[in-house]
């Protein structure tokens, strides 16, 4: 048993991730659901051994300096990586995201036809939203290579680590790695305002000062695309005035109605038969929306959601319905 030959079994199954820990056998997420695979127990000289060899020597000096690291791992198997390795109780342990090397289509994704609208913006923020594994990145990357392969424009991408790696078609597209091309994500942000940019996406929108920063980029005549950790629309723009100090937050308000174009938030449910689909809620910003910003009543957006259905917009609830109803999932219990 090696670590390739483990990675190869999970493309072949199709699994979104490989667990190793201490003590345990490996574990694939198949469907969104953990798998103990029928192989030894693990031990921490075996896991340390095979994480080694995929880094490179500063990257093992990080890791042992704070005893945790993200990093992207490249081999001969159809697919990249997302590495995540740490200590833990047993000894060290390490997720494995895995990241086709082929970016999926937005046709193929069962997107809402609203997110092919955001190709033809210019300017303002767009946030993707949702839990962790609900194919964020793959959602971003997807829209970034529609307008690779139809705009010219210029993309920065911020990512830690580069997980979808683009080939230039109409667009040059230029991608930074935190701790590789630039120190952290203000640094590049900063940075990024003085390299002529159209579109800057940001991996993740962690901080104050990151989300200070993104603001500022959409607010100059660039379009960002983000990610947030958040599970609806609502909840997202929630966080991100809540991010700022009370004395702030009336600005901030006013500034994210502005400059804010769409919010998507989704979710990977089981499909009937194997295999998982997207769902998504969609809130697009038009004038009620954005009144609803600036008074602070984002409770009130939802049933704007809603009922404005015929302008693209939808909540979870409603496409989760559709879905149940062409049986693509299954009924609630």
């Amino acid at each position: 048993m090696d670590i390739l030959t483990l990675l190869a079994q999970g493309i072949e199954q199709n699994a979104s991730d490989l667990h190793l820990s201490v003590g345990l056998p490996p574990l694939l997420r198949l469907d969104g659901q953990l798998q103990v695979l029928d192989l030894p127990i693990l031990s921490n000289e075996q896991i340390e051994q095979w994480i080694f060899a995929m880094m490179t020597e500063q990257q093992q000096q990080c890791f042992l300096q704070h005893q945790e690291l993200d990093f992207a791992f490249t081999s001969k198997l159809p697919a990249r990586f997302r590495v995540n390795v740490f200590q833990q109780q047993r000894g060290i342990a390490a997720a494995f995201r895995f990241i086709p090397r082929k970016i999926p289509a937005l046709a193929t994704l069962n997107v809402s036809p609203a997110l092919h609208k955001i190709c033809d913006y210019k300017d303002g923020l767009v946030l993707i939203t949702g839990p962790t594994g609900s194919g964020k990145t793959t959602t971003l990357a997807a829209i970034l290579n529609q307008i690779n392969q139809t705009c010219a424009q210029h993309i920065i991408t911020i990512e830690d680590p580069i997980e979808f790696i683009y080939k230039p078609q109409k667009s040059l597209i230029n991608q930074r790695e935190i701790h590789v091309h630039t120190d952290n994500f203000n640094n590049a942000l900063r940075a990024a305002l003085r390299e002529d940019p159209d579109i800057i996406l940001i991996g993740e929108l962690r901080d104050l000062e990151t989300i200070r920063l993104a603001l500022t980029a959409a607010e100059t005549g660039h379009l960002v695309l983000a990610s947030l950790h958040a599970i609806s629309a609502t909840k997202a723009l929630n966080r991100i005035i809540d991010i700022f100090p009370t004395e702030e937050k009336a600005i901030v308000s006013t500034l994210l109605a502005d400059i804010l174009r769409m919010v998507v938030a989704q979710l990977l449910s089981p499909k009937i038969g194997g295999g998982r689909v997207m769902a998504q809620e969609i809130l697009l910003c038009n004038d009620a929306v954005r009144n609803l910003i600036r008074e602070n009543k984002s409770a009130q957006i939802y049933s704007l959601m809603q009922t404005n259905v015929k302008l693209g917009m939808c909540t979870m609830a409603e496409n989760l319905a559709v879905l149940r109803q062409k049986k693509i999932i299954a009924e609630y219990k």
